[in-house]
């Protein structure tokens, strides 16, 4: 049931992201399965002699598994791109809650076999709740760790489905014989051929997404990755200095505003994807250091087969490694650049928003550098606000890079906020932006757009429930 509940988790990602709600209410479907089934299970085990129903029940829970995969990938693929999400979510709530809760009707049918007299119940329950707790972390860590990291996901509905389909055929044989596990095996059969023909959202699973590279029909040599729903990263393949999306733009805007054009600069950035900035760093600054931190190692290894990345020059060094992690090994006054640009869906991880970490980055810049983040919100733009306090509680001058309509509140996108212990240069910021963006840095206009945002912290840090949700 814990693989199920994984992998259910990456089966939704391509479709609604991986956020915070996201995996509460798969976790919540799948415990009130388990309660739904517990305690239907229990009743029907005082009905039925559990060696009549138990081999059928877990080979149709095999069957059911195997149906999960083609019910979502099909749903998704019909909703994409437009239509509401809720019907994603509908879809695997249905083909989850009922094999689930089919499992969990195994433990008091068992409990019925195993109980004798009255006087084993405590021996009897608590062995089994402990042989079923022990299973859950088998099946948790050998999930996390082995099996996500080792083979696709489909592999792994196949295999759990097969497992339970097996077991509950031998199960069903030997106390029921062939003519009562005809019908299950079959449905398990329709399954399996249903989950090898369903459609496959991406071409590569990392640890962390859904992974695709889409050629641009426009440019031929444009790129654009795709991590799980959402476009992460556009990149030419001939032309780094080739910016399509406005946020990168307006990065550009805020790093050519600070330094002479072909200055390198020592940058760290906190999040790789396809690596455009790196790249254009590396190709309008020549000797630019730039140092990535990306936790997923195979969207770096997509970089390469897809987008020509060639890591270990001295211009691009790549850690695979948490971003709150790799600021805090980062030494004191050693950048002058650092670039926020790390996403989980459409969030940022909320433990790389706090003033802590905005403290750690404080500390590795120079006195003379600049902290760029990107950040995404729509609505009334409670999240950016609280970040955009949060960066100004650290560094004492702040600017937020945004269309007209977005720092209206009339329109959601990305928000590109700038900080520096300098002035920053506004007046070059602004020209460069032109008609795109504009700059919001007057003091008092700042304090006006955050109003009363909460300041995030290592304690408080509600970024999923700040963020408004992504509109369908």
């Amino acid at each position: 049931m814990m693989v199920l509940e994984l992998v259910s988790l990456r089966l939704v990602a391509p479709y609604l992201g991986l956020t915070l709600e996201t995996n509460t209410a798969v976790i919540g479907v799948a415990l009130a399965a388990i309660a739904v089934g517990a305690a239907f299970g229990g009743r029907f085990a005082d009905a039925v002699p559990p060696t009549r129903s138990l081999g059928p029940l877990v080979l149709v829970a095999g069957a059911m598994v195997l149906l999960i995969l083609p019910v979502v990938r099909w749903t998704g693929e019909a909703v994409r791109g437009g239509a509401d999400g809720n019907v994603v979510f509908l879809a695997v709530t249905v083909a989850l809650f009922i094999p689930a809760s089919l499992l969990a009707a195994v433990t008091p049918m068992v409990t019925k076999l195993r109980l004798q007299t009255l006087t084993q119940t405590g021996t009897v329950v608590g062995r089994l709740s402990a042989y079923a707790t022990v299973g859950a972390i088998a099946g948790t860590v050998l999930t996390g760790f082995v099996f996500v990291a080792k083979v696709p996901t489909s592999a792994i509905v196949l295999c759990l489905g097969g497992i339970l389909a097996v077991a509950g055929a031998t199960l069903t044989l030997y106390f029921r014989g062939l003519k009562a596990a005809a019908k299950p095996v079959a449905l398990a059969l329709v399954g399996t051929g249903l989950t090898l023909v369903a459609p496959r959202p991406c071409e590569v699973e990392t640890a962390y997404h859904c992974a695709r590279v889409v050629a641009d029909p426009d440019r031929p040599n444009g790129r654009t990755l795709y991590l799980d729903q959402l476009r992460h990263s556009y990149v030419d393949l001939a032309d780094p200095t080739f910016l399509e999306f406005d946020y990168i733009k307006n990065l550009a805007v805020a790093i050519d505003s600070k330094w002479p054009a072909k200055q390198p600069v020592a940058a760290l950035h906190v999040g790789g994807g396809g690596l455009t900035m790196p790249r254009y760093l590396t190709a309008t600054r020549p000797g630019t250091e730039n140092k990535v931190y990306e936790i997923d190692a195979g969207v770096i290894e997509v970089d390469k087969a897809e987008l020509g990345v060639k890591p270990g020059s001295p211009e691009l060094d790549i850690r695979i490694r948490d971003g709150r992690l790799g600021v805090r090994s980062e030494p004191s006054a050693s950048r002058d650049l650092v670039i926020m640009d790390a996403f989980g869906g459409v969030a940022v991880p909320w433990h790389l928003t706090t003033r802590e970490l905005v403290a750690d980055v404080r500390r590795v810049l120079k006195p003379t550098g600049i902290y760029t983040v990107n950040v995404i919100d729509f609505g009334p733009q409670a999240f950016v606000k609280a970040e955009v306090r949060t960066v100004a509680a650290e560094f004492a001058y702040v600017g937020v890079i945004a269309k007209p309509a977005e720092l209206k509140g009339s329109e959601g996108g990305n928000f590109v906020l700038v900080a520096s212990q300098q002035p920053l240069q506004s007046e070059a910021i602004r020209q460069r932006l032109g008609q795109r963006a504009e700059l919001l840095d007057d003091p008092a206009a700042v304090r006006a757009f955050i109003g009363d945002a909460p300041l995030l912290t290592d304690d408080y840090a509600p970024v999923d429930q700040l963020l408004t949700p992504y509109p369908s």
